[in-house]
């Protein structure tokens, strides 16, 4: 069968036909057969076919339709103010569908509640007569799919050079962090270092003679040590800086 017929011997038949192409054909069957109308929204289009694709989690862009649940979540993402039971009701309010609850819902049955299109007429418009105007739909529908698929790729090659810069940027950083740690460290030590000796200065300064004495003596004993603490700290902090300086290079 053409691609460019549907069969069947009824509309309904000719109608689940369309609803058995693949989502894409789908969607360009109603492009073809609405251009003049509705050829402004063939980006649109193409991003309903890639959602499609995509929510299709069995068969991806070779599927015809979506279930329920991803059906709701592709009109949530292009936010359409529409349920898919609101959708169902006004289809089978035109005949297009039985009353039976179909399981899934193709991307043609969107189109037609979303357009308000008459399905009849969708089904049955010329695809073959209007001969430019189908090839103009399908270049610019392929323009837009491959400037996407483009777009996809750079960004796809942006995120893999940031997640090499970071992995790359990770032993650095690693280092730094060692640096600031130790430089810290340092600080503290100094800090408590200093706090001895200021404290001793002010004993041997005042109270009474044996209390000064001994005073003096610790301070004396603290200006002549290399405190062990401290000692320890700076070692530390030159050897961070070290694998700062050699993560850097």
């Amino acid at each position: 069968m053409s691609k460019s017929l549907l069969s069947g011997s009824t509309d309904q038949e000719k109608l689940a036909d369309l609803c058995s192409r693949k989502h894409k054909d789908q969607i360009v069957w109603f492009l073809n057969a609405f251009w003049v109308e509705h050829g402004t929204d063939a980006e649109k289009m193409w991003e309903w076919s890639k959602m499609c694709a995509k929510l299709d989690l069995q068969n991806h862009e070779d599927g015809s339709s979506l279930d329920e649940l991803n059906a709701h979540r592709f009109l949530e993402g292009f936010n359409e103010p529409m349920t898919v039971k609101e959708m169902r009701d006004q289809l089978r309010s035109t005949g297009a569908i039985g009353a039976a609850r179909p399981k899934n819902v193709p991307v043609t049955h969107i189109i037609i509640f979303k357009y308000g299109l008459d399905w009849k007429e969708l089904i049955n418009r010329s695809q073959g007569d209007n001969k430019e105007e189908m090839e103009e739909a399908q270049r610019m529908l392929d323009e837009v799919m491959a400037a996407f698929k483009e777009s996809e790729a750079r960004a796809n090659e942006a995120k893999a050079a940031l997640a090499a810069a970071q992995e790359q940027e990770a032993p650095f950083k690693a280092a730094q962090e060692e640096v600031e740690a130790a430089l810290a460290e340092v600080h503290a030590e100094e800090k408590a270092y200093n706090d001895k000796i200021e404290d001793c200065k002010r004993r041997s300064e005042t109270g009474g003679v044996v209390g000064r004495n001994k005073a003096k003596n610790e301070l004396a004993q603290l200006e002549n040590e290399d405190p062990l603490p401290l000692r320890k700290a700076k070692i530390t902090l030159s050897a961070a800086q070290k694998r700062a300086e050699k993560a850097r290079a």
